[in-house]
């Protein structure tokens, strides 16, 4: 069943490229694609002491999105953003290069379809796809497109405000989830993986803002909200301490700051707020600030 998703989603992938690939002029979509290269290095050879040690990390990111007024009363957006990166450490003592550990992997995927009926809000249909390119935990074993989420929603959505390339829109409705996992489980001297499929249903919240902060500043956010109504493993963990985690809300707020420093420099300022109580507690959050370069495609 997971490979039939896997294979699903690099169809999608595809059709989202040849989307993007279309001629805007002909067929009218809106358009965006951006690129952009971090990276960082330092080294030092056997004879350096003071106890230094160097690195080289890189990060490629990639956003695009194709939208396009399909008909009078049916609008489609489509949005792709991909991150993969690596960082490299060097022994303070003998300055020997460790392997490269993955520092940044995620596939967003999202297909988001309104219905324009000219009334304060808009009916629609989204759906969307959240992985990774691999679980290393393992490296002898490395679970591709693990763990994968699939959202499929419907509800009522709503543009707040719209001028040039500023928006501000929120959409509220329902959603099915499916999470799908594989991980490695140690038997001995075995090594096997054990495929896991969760289910749930519930309430789903997505508001998403770009703002510019000065001819050169740009602000982009999403957050995201999902309260679950049902889990296909409630009655597994009844009795447990964490038997009600999964009807907490689930957060993805994710920020970022752009500053175009000239044509092809940028510097970025990314942060990311995490919690999903099924996971952890506590809050999760990440921050990166990056100066890289930048390549507007279109």
């Amino acid at each position: 069943m997971k490979k039939i998703f896997t294979i699903s989603f690099i169809l999608l992938l595809i059709i989202a490229a040849n989307v993007t690939a279309a001629d805007s002029t002909a067929n009218n979509w809106k358009r965006s694609l951006v690129v952009d290269l971090t990276t960082t290095q330092t080294g030092y050879s056997d004879s350096w002491v003071g106890g230094e040690a160097g690195s080289f990390n890189w990060v490629l990111n990639m956003n695009s999105s194709a939208e396009k007024q399909l008909s009078e009363r049916f609008d489609f957006k489509s949005s792709l953003k991909v991150s993969f990166g690596q960082t490299k450490t060097q022994d303070a003592e003998t300055k020997e290069w460790s392997p490269a550990v993955k520092s940044t992997d995620l596939i967003d995927f999202e297909n988001v379809g309104k219905f324009t009926l000219g009334g304060y809000f808009d009916p629609y249909v989204a759906f969307r796809v959240e992985t990774q390119f691999y679980d290393g935990q393992v490296e002898s074993m490395k679970q591709y497109f693990s763990p994968l989420k699939l959202t499929e929603s419907a509800g009522i959505a709503r543009v707040f405000f719209k001028k040039d390339k500023e928006t501000l829109s929120s959409r509220l409705g329902v959603g099915l989830r499916q999470i799908m996992k594989s991980v490695v489980v140690t038997d001995v001297e075995e090594f096997f993986v054990l495929d896991t499929t969760l289910t749930d249903g519930g309430l789903e919240s997505v508001t998403d803002a770009v703002f510019k902060l000065s001819e050169r500043m740009t602000f982009t956010g999403k957050l995201t909200l999902y309260k679950a109504l049902f889990f296909s493993e409630s009655d597994a963990v009844k009795g447990l301490e964490s038997e009600d985690y999964w009807k907490a809300v689930d957060v993805n707020w994710e920020n970022i700051i752009s500053a175009q420093v000239s044509k092809i420099i940028t510097v970025n300022l990314y942060t990311q707020l995490l919690y999903d109580k099924q996971i952890s507690k506590k809050g999760r959050f990440k921050e990166t600030i990056a100066v890289g370069f930048i390549f507007k495609l279109i």
